[in-house]
């Protein structure tokens, strides 16, 4: 595995407490070193594989991968988390969808809102405010020029920058938030170019357990950012059967709607031109912000699938998350968790679904700028 020694003190702010810098989250990264990864500048405009970005077999780690773990199990070391994940209880709720419930008393904290019914929410503070502690920051993704991918132990942060910080209250192994960041301002609004560059890193780890998840509309959203984290297993909604209304063209871009599931779900894929299929989601969901319908990505199988959830337009308080949307329940306390059924998690998640003429709407939206792209 490939380890990263990490920076001495003094490369930080002052950690007692919230330090002034981290309080100021435009510019508390200027003048810090750590550890960055650089992607290598294999053309994304081009037709070029998936299979391309990555020159190792499957079976094999990546680089990108092993450093993401191994600073994460440092920070486990160094007791950075409020809980030790791995003792959290999982289990498969019988029925046909094979729902997955955590049991996870350990989250409730104050980073998050007061639960509503049988599973918890998830308050959405800015990241760099909720950080307490430096050793928070892991390390930094960025694009190079050079024609492979390489690490580079310690550098100041470039401009166009993912900043990798781990969640202190993980859902899951390997839990952390993906920060755009560039020219010390921080996205407000998803762009093709934040797309683009987490699914890469979905591509470039490699790794069939790791996914990433995006979510729309937060309670108290500011900024931003996205999450991602390593499951034992796919999700149940990756299991379910599809119906593709789009596809043709060069760029090899199938979008399909997900048949027999419970909230309404649409997935893109491909096994080419990853930039291409970026720009086209990240235009999608400007118009679904547009027309305040509330959305979740969950980018999964190493780039290729992008899903995306759609919801009502409820208040940002009773959205859901990305992994809920996806079949992967948390839960409070042991009576809810032994309690639940795949009844009661089919009514809930039918209760957040787009109706079925507002996604007929979004499925002609799909394929009119699926049709844009993929020429």
């Amino acid at each position: 595995m490939v380890t990263v020694k990490w920076l001495e003190d003094n490369s930080f702010p002052e950690k007692n407490g919230k330090s002034e810098q981290l309080k100021h989250s435009h510019s508390f990264l200027q003048g810090i070193n750590f550890p960055i990864y650089c992607f290598g500048s294999q053309s994304l405009e081009e037709d070029t594989s998936f299979e391309g970005l990555s020159c190792i077999a499957e079976e094999e780690q990546s680089i990108l991968d092993a450093v993401l773990l191994s600073q994460w199990e440092d920070r486990m070391w160094k007791g950075c988390f409020r809980y030790d994940v791995t003792t959290s209880e999982l289990k498969v709720i019988a029925g046909k969808m094979k729902f997955l419930a955590q049991l996870n008393e350990g989250q409730i904290t104050d980073h998050l809102a007061k639960p509503e019914g049988n599973t918890l929410h998830e308050w959405d503070p800015f990241v760099f405010d909720c950080m307490k502690h430096p050793d928070e920051l892991l390390f930094c993704l960025a694009s190079s020029k050079k024609a492979k991918s390489e690490l580079i132990p310690a550098a100041s942060v470039p401009d166009s920058a993912i900043v990798v910080i781990i969640n202190v209250t993980p859902v899951e192994y390997g839990h952390v938030y993906l920060v755009p960041y560039t020219s010390n301002i921080l996205y407000q609004l998803l762009d093709a170019r934040s797309v683009e560059i987490v699914t890469r890193v979905a591509a470039e780890i490699n790794n069939q357990s790791f996914r990433v998840f995006y979510d729309c509309y937060r309670p108290n959203r500011s900024d931003v950012y996205f999450q991602a984290c390593y499951f034992p297993d796919p999700l149940p909604v990756e299991f379910r059967p599809m119906d593709t209304f789009f596809s043709g063209g060069r760029r090899g871009i199938h979008i399909c709607s997900i048949i027999d599931y419970p909230i309404k779900t649409i997935s893109f894929q491909t096994t080419r031109n990853l930039k291409i299929m970026a720009a086209a989601i990240s235009e999608i969901c400007s118009h679904l912000e547009e027309k305040n319908i509330q959305y979740n990505l969950m980018i999964s199988d190493s780039g290729k699938n992008i899903f995306l959830f759609l919801q009502r337009s409820f208040a940002a308080s009773h959205a859901i998350s990305a992994w809920e949307c996806g079949g992967y329940f948390l839960f409070r306390n042991r009576y809810e968790f032994d309690e639940v059924t795949e009844d009661a998690m089919l009514k809930r998640l039918s209760s957040f679904s787009l109706d079925d003429n507002d996604f007929e709407a979004v499925k002609q939206l799909c394929c009119s700028i699926g049709s844009k792209f993929d020429i």
